[in-house]
């Protein structure tokens, strides 16, 4: 079974942005934290991303102490 297209860009919003700011911490501090390269983070947070692995999301979430929802939220129309 295939994967499901998106109906289009931006379907899934990455809430990076917001969560960062509100632990007053940086995209690269958060590279540092997770392991994970600001070059992916960024195409993380600018909505970019055709995938994520699971270990990078649950680092991200709890390095924010956020959770999944949180961090990704589906746009709908």
């Amino acid at each position: 079974m295939a994967p499901a297209e998106p109906d289009g860009p931006g379907d899934v919003h990455c809430r990076l942005d917001e969560l960062l700011a509100a632990h007053d911490m940086t995209l690269t501090r958060l590279s540092e934290i997770v392991g994970v390269s600001v070059v992916n983070l960024s195409v993380l947070k600018n909505d970019r991303a055709r995938a994520i692995r699971f270990s990078t999301l649950q680092a991200v979430c709890e390095a924010l102490d956020c959770e999944i929802g949180e961090l990704l939220v589906l746009r709908r129309a």
